[in-house]
């Protein structure tokens, strides 16, 4: 029986715990004793235990203990094969056995474990690497004082086709003072003892926080304090999901704060999270629930309870009590952009999360965390951090890009909190702590809380905006669609359906969920005989109260003819039917206004077909940062027709040369070039204010060396149709180290953003870029350590985001939080080659044509893969095109090895796939593909094949499901190796 197989994963949480309800051994609470720390441990051989049935002593696999293993269990055998252990304990109580076994069948296999003769539970045993590998299964039972007999027998339910090698039998020691084992806690709510993942201590772990018990899963633990005060809680947990995960700590009846759970490497390995909590002296009852607004699915340890320190009397004299507890949202630093030095590392204990920052060291390192403020205004925000150095250090703080001050940390012994005052806008804001000239850092950072958070969207771009589909709102027009057919209006709709009005009095209304004073409206009118485009009005109203005539155009929309498209009708095939118009108000409509847009009379377009309407508050505009020069002082003029190109060329030439700042105030200053920008923070008023205009497809920043930060800014272009050669880019360049680009909107542009080679730690977030005509982000040629970061992408002329290997390799790279619709051609976010890039946590959604919604490939001539190529916990929409040209579809997923094999690790987990416009999954085409992992990927919907493979190779998969896949859930059409492990259906 000698198979060969990657090693199966432990089943998660998520899918596991709550099928272990009816399975975990129930024990009678008055009858057993925790034993003491020296308790005995035995390790029992297998060979010399007692067989019948049909099992043997073998020994022609290596790696077993003792002078062989038992075998036998065998189909043949199934009923039959059996092997009993007499082993003999002081004390009745509580032991665990740890089997050791071997099961390279490549699938979980189950055997039934029975004690004195009763059976206890079925056990499952997952894959090893293979026959020479061993394994271990640990379950917790109660053996009586003396002799017990254990047995593992193969009943007619099982599975299975093992080898075992031994059984130890442990006593369970006492847990240390102040340690409260979780499973010894009170349970409720379908919370369950479970056992099947390592590493937990005391007789195991409480599971059952699965979405299915989401609102009741509660786990209880009674605990004592030596006096009233705060206490430090310390929870041991598992998070295997890949996400940070939440639950709701309660002390005494009372909810603390919702605490965030970071993800673990995986459900075998345990993390801890410290929190404060104020106690009784006494008892008291300490509860981590699964309440509605938490994500659950985490596996919990125990808690240990430290420290009460009584509050300070009041007193004339200073305290030297501790500081209160923090309040807030905590969000991770780990998981930030880090750059110019700074890391993330786990050495030293008691952090929160995942880990930690540390690389302060070097003037520029620096590390940027998006955080979510509720509302605008002072709020207090509170470092966790480290200093050992004997004396204060000191980092620089910055929101949203500009410097607040220096933070001054405090030395002491481990983890320690730094609190001040900073303030946020509403919202998404950035918060990044940087060691600047001046600072003495060496400090280790773990996290940041601020008093006034809220949670960040778990996959996607936290947006500032409502998104009101037009065929949910209120109409008295016709629908457009549901329609996939390229080149049908409704393919290039978002969720490919929108209204059309096309008649006078005909509209389409939505009622405000929240205050709204701006809006952006997706849209579509005719174009002119010309292909130039016609200007329209169409009326805007609040109530029955009309508020103006909203001006549309078709100018930047309607392309006809062939690949890169053009503005001549005369070439057929027109497409391309929609664009974006604002509408910034002077007042601010409250929630339960009814917004409605109508053809009125003066409404001259033949029809307006309304996609969406997005609304928001837009922030007053923003005033001149200190010591910011201001481009209208070198000869810019807003809301004018006149050039300021040379007037911004000149201020970005002073500012350079005297470290300053750039302002750029509100209007729009129309520039008919690109401009070059290093060493130059330039900012505007705010994205519904400050405009930089583009004229006859030219104009935008091209970077030539580091610390280049644009913030608060639109830049709208001028381009028309595709041309590579002669129109520019957005934003492009060799951004060198220390660059940032933050809440800028783009649109109208060739290319939104170019990163080249050179570009060493660029971090791009908070952006909208919308209707360009080719790529919305390319990160080119050995670009490195490129983050494109809560953003929205749509109606994008070419792969919305792509890093493209061309002439080296983009490294260490990656597109996180993003929401991207509806590209006209190509991939939403694709990975062609390079070392070690990422594409995580998005939300992607109407493939058009020619393109997926992920790909992985070595097309474009792009350079091989190496390190490992991570695409996790991304949700895919009615993505999935055909390509007229191949005349082939394409995936919703897309692996494509095309100008070389596909053989470093590409890791696909937590992706769901849903209604697939054809194949869920497509690997091709025709070149080996290896090293590929598929886990936990979900095909719900598909229009042909749930997964197509076209290529040599093998790929491992676990837990893949497919369901409603219109043509089967699997076609190999090339022999492809699928191992499998556990969890897989529907193919």
């Amino acid at each position: 029986m000698t198979l060969h197989h990657r090693t199966a994963p432990r089943i998660p949480a998520r899918t596991l715990l709550a099928a272990l309800a009816a399975a975990v051994l129930t024990l009678g609470a008055g009858l057993l004793t925790a034993l003491p720390a020296s308790a005995a441990t035995t390790t029992y051989q297998a060979e010399s235990a007692a067989r019948s049935g049909g099992t043997v002593v073998a020994t022609d696999h290596t790696g077993y203990t003792g002078s062989g293993f038992v075998g036998g269990y065998t189909d043949g055998n199934r009923g039959n094969a059996n092997l009993t252990f007499t082993v003999n304990v002081s004390g009745t109580a509580n032991r665990t056995l740890t089997l050791r076994y071997a099961n390279g069948t490549t699938a979980t296999k189950t055997l039934s474990l029975y004690v004195n003769g009763a059976k206890i539970k079925q056990v499952s045993l997952n894959a090893t690497a293979n026959w020479d590998s061993w394994g271990t299964q640990v379950e917790t039972v109660s053996l009586g004082n003396g002799n017990s007999t254990v047995s593992y027998r193969f009943d007619t339910a099982d599975s299975g086709n093992v080898n075992l090698d031994s059984l130890t039998v442990a006593d369970i020691a006492a847990p240390p003072a102040g340690q409260y084992e979780a499973e010894s806690a009170s349970l409720s709510g379908g919370t369950t003892v479970a056992t099947d993942h390592p590493g937990f201590t005391g007789s195991g772990f409480v599971g059952g926080y699965t979405d299915g018990n989401k609102g009741n899963a509660n786990t209880t633990f009674t605990v004592s304090a030596a006096s009233a005060g705060t206490a430090t809680v310390t929870v041991r947990y598992a998070n295997g999901t890949g996400a940070n995960m939440t639950l709701s700590l309660y002390a005494n009846g009372t909810k603390v704060r919702q605490v965030n759970l970071a993800a673990t490497a995986n459900w075998d390995t345990w993390g801890t999270i410290a929190e404060s909590v104020s106690l009784n002296a006494g008892s008291n009852t300490v509860a981590l629930k699964f309440d509605g607004t938490d994500s659950g699915n985490v596996n919990l340890d125990n808690i240990t309870v430290s420290g009460t320190t009584p509050p300070s009397s009041p007193s004339p004299t200073p305290s030297t009590s501790p500081t209160p507890p923090v309040t807030g949202v905590a969000y991770e630093l780990e998981t930030g952009f880090v750059s110019g030095g700074t890391a993330t590392a786990t050495s030293t204990g008691g952090y929160t999360g995942s880990g930690y920052v540390t690389g302060l060291t070097t003037a520029g390192a620096r590390v940027i965390r998006t955080v979510n403020a509720a509302t605008s205004g002072a709020t207090t925000v509170t470092l966790r951090y480290t200093n050992t150095n004997g004396a204060a250090r000191t980092v620089s703080v910055y929101v949203n890009g500009l410097k607040t001050g220096q933070l001054s940390l405090p030395a002491g012994s481990g983890w320690l909190n730094a609190a001040q005052s900073l303030t946020l806008r509403a919202g998404l804001n950035i918060v990044g702590y940087q060691y600047d000239s001046g600072d003495s850092g060496n400090v280790l950072l773990d996290n940041v809380t601020v008093g006034s958070g809220t949670a960040l969207a778990t996959r996607g771009a936290t947006l500032p905006y409502t998104v009101y589909e037009a065929e949910s709102a209120g109409t008295n027009a016709a629908q457009v669609g549901p329609n996939r057919a390229y080149l049908s209006e409704a393919s290039e709709a978002s969720g490919r359906r929108a209204v059309r009005l096309s008649s006078t009095g005909q509209y389409v209304q939505v009622t405000l969920t929240k205050p709204a004073n701006a809006f952006t409206i997706r849209y579509s009118i005719p174009d002119n005989a010309a292909g130039t485009g016609n200007t329209n009005p169409l009326a805007l109203y609040a109530g029955s109260t009309k508020i103006t005539d909203v001006s549309l155009n078709s100018t930047y929309s309607w392309v006809y003819g062939a690949y890169p498209y053009n503005n001549n009708p005369a070439g057929g095939e027109p497409h391309r039917f929609f664009d974006d118009v604002r509408v910034l108000l002077g007042t601010t409509y409250p929630a339960g206004t009814v917004i409605k847009l109508q053809k009125d009379a003066s409404s001259n377009a033949a029809y307006y077909t309304i996609d969406l309407i997005e609304a928001e508050v837009a922030p007053a505009a923003l005033s001149a940062p200190a010591d910011f020069l201001n481009v209208t002082s070198y000869g810019a003029v807003a809301n004018d027709s006149g050039d300021d190109t040379n007037a911004f060329n000149s201020a970005i030439s002073a500012a350079q040369s005297q470290n300053k700042g750039l302002w750029v105030p509100a209007g729009t200053f129309v520039v008919n070039a690109r401009m070059n920008i290093a060493n130059v923070h330039l900012r505007g008023a705010g994205v519904w204010h400050t405009v930089v205009k583009g004229t006859n497809g030219k104009g935008g920043f091209f970077a030539t060396g580091s610390n280049v930060r644009l913030a608060d800014l639109t830049i709208s272009g001028d381009v028309r149709y595709r041309d590579d050669n002669a129109f520019d880019t957005a934003i492009e360049g060799n951004f060198g180290t220390g660059s940032l680009v933050s809440n800028v909107w783009i649109e109208h542009t060739k290319v939104a953003l170019w990163p080249t080679t050179g570009t060493n730690g660029l971090y791009v977030v908070g952006t909208r870029m919308r209707n360009t005509f080719a790529d919305g982000v390319n990160v080119n040629g050995g670009a490195t350590n490129v983050r494109v970061d809560q953003s929205t992408l749509r109606n994008t002329g070419d792969d919305a985001l792509a890093m493209w290997s061309n002439s080296a390799p983009v490294t260490n790279s990656a597109f996180t939080f993003n929401s991207i619709a509806l590209p006209m051609l190509a991939n939403s976010a694709a990975i062609y080659g390079g070392n070690g890039n990422r594409i995580e946590d998005n939300l992607i959604s109407d493939s058009v044509y020619a393109g997926s919604g992920i790909a992985i490939s070595t097309w474009h001539g792009a350079l091989p893969f190496s390190n490992t190529t991570s695409v996790q916990r991304n949700t895919l929409t009615r993505t999935s095109s055909f390509e007229r040209n191949w005349n082939s579809s394409l995936g919703g997923l897309w692996i494509y090895a095309e100008a070389t094999d596909i053989t470093a690790p590409v890791l696909v987990k937590d992706v769901d796939i849903i209604d697939s416009t054809y194949q869920g999954i497509l690997l091709s085409f025709q070149r080996n593909i290896t090293n590929l992992t598929l886990d936990h990927v979900t095909v719900n919907g598909a229009g042909t094949y749930g997964i197509e493979l076209n290529a040599a190779g093998s790929a491992y998969v676990t837990y893949v499901t497919v369901s409603g896949a219109a043509s089967g859930g699997l076609i190999n059409r090339l022999g492809y190796t699928l191992n499998r492990g556990p969890g897989n259906s529907g193919f």
